[in-house]
């Protein structure tokens, strides 16, 4: 990603300004205040407890129909299985990046029902 030229311009460093009324610093003296973060800024971050909520409720609810779709999917392979899946996840959930994170998610379930049954 890289910003657009009018992004790059607006959110440029400025200089400190001058107390002109007029030129490239025009305005009065002031001190920048240090802004605290904003919550939407940890909207992404999963706590602890989250974590080991949406884990305990994949292992009783176990998967959905499309998910295990996919799993058949990975399972039964092929040059293109990615691809394919791909596809498939983008149609179901809207969007490139969450197609990408449940390929990802479902390939992990496979590794781990791969280890179980080797283990076993």
């Amino acid at each position: 990603y890289s910003p657009s030229p009018i992004q790059q311009f607006l959110h440029r460093p400025t200089m400190a300004r001058t107390g002109y009324a007029q030129g490239v610093n025009r305005g009065h003296v002031t001190q920048q205040r240090a802004r605290p973060e904003r919550p939407a800024a940890k909207k992404m971050v999963a706590s602890k407890k989250t974590k080991l909520c949406r884990e305990i409720a994949r292992e009783v609810v176990g998967l959905s129909p499309y998910e295990r779709r996919i799993l058949d999917m990975i399972k039964t392979g092929g040059s293109a299985a990615d691809k394919r899946v791909y596809k498939f996840a983008k149609k179901r959930l809207g969007s490139h990046k969450r197609a990408i994170v449940k390929r990802e998610d479902i390939k992990e379930v496979n590794a781990q029902q791969r280890a179980r049954a080797a283990g076993v």
